[in-house]
């Protein structure tokens, strides 16, 4: 493409509308590497019928719904507006309690005690309000985007990009939850590779991604972009490096 039509391209991507955590509309166009555990798996692995679940930043709810969990027993949070909005209209209707909340703060209508797990798949968390919401012996089962997510990608297009978030890695994670009384049981850490088999793709998540890629938009990084086209001619996808880890504690 030439630089206007490239431009007029990217510039529709951008201006795609998401919703809830939905990357379908991704769907072919880009390749997650396969991280070495399942999330899924290992909540479902302390997940009885019996206890009582909260998901912390459950988003829109998709994932937690897979998990068949008795909807009397499940009680979510969630911070960000328009997917709050999403967990009245999907989740609420079948009986599952929804709390707007941000990840990490105080959860002032949640009772001590309350819990026999608490999952968080990707939200921030408060270590003491984790400890005091949990029963005793009560299981927290965290995975969660590291530091240096897409730090390759955010600096590409940005040469002065920082790292929103220094103090998300696993060691660091690792210390926090020690420090305040939990027994760690798994944890694990990994780089998984992010492919994207075309530009627009790239436009769209960056656009969305905004702790990620500060400040992004297409008509700025259209340069950039040239360049990217012409890898993708030659190498048929375009690379960035993730990071992730997970953690599973057990409050003692």
């Amino acid at each position: 493409m030439t630089k206007d039509e490239l431009l007029k391209y990217l510039e529709e991507e951008e201006s795609k509308t998401f919703s809830g955590w939905d990357f379908s509309y991704l769907d072919g166009r880009w390749d997650d590497e396969k991280l070495p555990w399942d999330y899924k798996e290992i909540v479902l692995k302390y997940l009885k019928e019996e206890h009582k679940l909260l998901d912390i930043g459950t988003g829109g709810g998709e994932f937690l719904l897979t998990l068949n969990h008795p909807y009397h027993n499940t009680i979510v949070t969630e911070g960000y507006l328009p997917n709050f909005e999403i967990c009245l209209k999907k989740l609420a209707p079948l009986g599952i309690k929804v709390y707007n909340y941000v990840g990490d703060e105080k959860l002032e209508e949640i009772a001590d005690n309350e819990f026999d797990i608490v999952i968080n798949r990707h939200e921030s968390y408060n270590e003491s309000e984790l400890y005091r919401i949990l029963k005793p012996n009560g299981i927290f089962i965290t995975q969660q985007v590291g530091a240096f997510n897409n730090n390759d990608l955010a600096t590409f297009f940005d040469e002065n990009h920082l790292n929103q978030f220094p103090e998300m890695t696993l060691t660091k994670s690792l210390v926090r939850l020690e420090n305040n009384h939990f027994d760690i049981i798994f944890s694990d850490e990994y780089y998984p590779t992010l492919k994207f088999y075309d530009l627009g793709a790239i436009a769209y998540f960056a656009k969305i991604i905004t702790w990620e890629f500060l400040n992004f938009n297409v008509r700025d990084n259209i340069d950039k972009f040239l360049i990217l086209q012409d890898k993708l001619k030659n190498d048929g996808y375009i690379t960035s490096t993730e990071h992730r880890f997970i953690i599973v504690a057990k409050k003692n």
